[in-house]
């Protein structure tokens, strides 16, 4: 907020000078900085350190009257540059910037304490962190607590009844302990913190990226330099390769990119890794994800790998008046260890009335496929699987040709209601079904029913991928020399 202040401050004073320049023009910048600077938590961080500040009468005149388009034009450059220099002056941007940061960033995290106490708004941040965090821990490492009854419920060490810090702080780690008991033994509260602890849990928010609406955490345990890079939004591999993107990178994009550093680790004993996220939102609680050896050996497939950077290209499919983030559900979906076909199936429905989200559809039935095949030993065999299935996906495509010759129909209006009932058989796992309207559909034909489908038979394994597959090329997804719609 900080800085998008200044920004906007400095857009301002560069055109201002401008023959063409309009005051009214700039109304809803003008009301941006108002409305930041004088949002209460500023009035509170200003309060905390007007009396170390050398520059206050700007900021105390935009109290009194805010920034105008009406106003002349000179002496709204006058106050927007005396407002610059105010708010560089060392302590008003530590204090400013750290409001910024209490608010849309630390209060995600704990609350109810130190600076985010509603009592110590107006005092000092750097004071009160000091009295509440870094004096407690000083002193109770001076001391020797051997005698003391009380343990720390994180790292076991013994504390004094006045040292104890009430893990409550911290969101979602605990009720109100002074006033919620009855979840204790005998109602005996004991879930308090040593000062060690509790200044290490009031850093943790340090430990999360902002990527996207989430706040995100690589737990990487191999080592130190792995866990930085992991966690480290402007590597130098994301800086060379995205100098580019959006400010604000997506998740889907940060975790992908954040997998490839996983998996250039060159540690023999690399185990699963933890991944912690957090929505940006007050009702948001924390989700835990855990990629495995495998995962990562299944998102390193080069054929995935292909998939997933296609569908990244394009991550959005509109579902009714919401957003479907393709991309990113295919990504959680192989760290959450759940198939792809639930995602494939709402795809295909979705593409029955908008076009081109079959294409969509098909990336992610790629990346099952494979994902499903990738455990094999011989590539060769492999390769003879998923060349199978996308045999019987251009039979579909042949079928979808003849019933639309026979019908002369120009789309695919004409066989929706039966694309509609095989999705809904698939969804189910009924082979038997999905078979009936298959050979039904195909005695209006000259075609063959292809042979694959009687593999599909008791496995409904194979049911599903020679399902899709076929749905896939009855929806109009098809091999051309020209172009791949599919990785082949």
């Amino acid at each position: 907020m900080y800085q998008a202040v200044i920004d906007e401050i400095n857009s301002i004073l560069a055109v201002i000078e401008n023959d063409n320049f309009k005051l009214k023009d700039m109304k809803d910048k003008l009301k941006f900085i108002n409305d930041k600077l004088l949002s209460n938590s500023y009035k509170s961080g200003f309060a905390s350190v007007k009396d170390k500040l050398g520059v206050t009468h700007p900021y105390e005149d935009l109290q009194v009257q805010k920034l105008k388009d009406t106003m002349d034009v000179q002496e709204v450059k006058r106050k927007l540059e005396e407002l610059l220099h105010f708010l560089k002056q060392p302590i008003c941007e530590e204090t400013f910037v750290m409001k910024s940061a209490l608010y849309n960033y630390i209060n995600r995290f704990w609350d109810g304490k130190c600076f985010l106490l509603r009592a110590n708004a107006a005092k000092n941040m750097r004071e009160v962190f000091e009295t509440d965090f870094a004096v407690p821990l000083r002193e109770y490492i001076k001391k020797s607590h051997d005698k003391e009854k009380d343990i720390c419920i994180d790292c076991g060490n013994l504390i004094s009844g006045k040292e104890k810090v009430s893990i409550a702080f911290m969101k979602d780690m605990a009720d109100d302990l002074s006033r919620k008991r009855s979840a204790f033994w005998n109602c005996k509260v004991d879930a308090f913190l040593c000062p060690i602890c509790a200044y290490i849990y009031a850093l943790a928010p340090l430990g999360f990226l902002i990527i996207g609406r989430r706040y995100v955490f690589v737990n990487v345990g191999s080592d130190i330099d792995n866990l930085l890079a992991a966690n480290n939004k402007y590597s130098h591999e994301s800086i060379k390769s995205q100098k580019d993107t959006e400010k604000e990178e997506r998740y889907s994009s940060w975790i992908a990119r954040t997998i490839n550093i996983l998996l250039g680790i060159k540690t023999k004993g690399l185990s699963n890794v933890q991944v912690i996220t957090r929505g940006i939102n007050d009702t948001d609680t924390y989700t835990f994800d855990v990629i495995s050896k495998n995962v990562l050996s299944i998102l390193n497939d080069k054929g995935i790998k292909n998939s997933i950077d296609l569908l990244s290209k394009h991550p959005y499919v509109k579902n009714g008046t919401d957003y479907i983030n393709v991309h990113e559900s295919v990504i959680l979906n192989i760290l959450r260890y759940r198939s792809q076909y639930d995602l494939l199936n709402t795809l295909l429905k979705i593409a029955i009335e908008t076009n081109g989200v079959v294409y969509t559809a098909a990336n992610v039935y790629d990346v099952q496929l494979r994902t499903n095949v990738h455990n094999i030993d011989t590539d060769k065999k492999k390769g003879g699987i998923i060349m199978n299935r996308y045999s019987v996906r251009d039979r579909g495509y042949e079928l979808r040709k003849a019933l639309l010759l026979a019908k002369g129909a120009t789309d695919d209006s004409c066989i929706r209601g039966t694309v509609y009932q095989l999705l809904n058989a698939l969804s189910v796992g009924n082979a038997n079904k999905f078979m009936e309207i298959v050979l039904r559909v195909y005695c209006s034909t000259k075609l063959q029913v292809p042979n694959e489908f009687i593999e599909c038979l008791g496995d409904q394994n194979r049911f599903k991928e020679y399902g899709y597959a076929f749905l896939l090329g009855l929806q109009g997804s098809h091999y051309e020399k020209k172009e791949e719609i599919i990785n082949e």
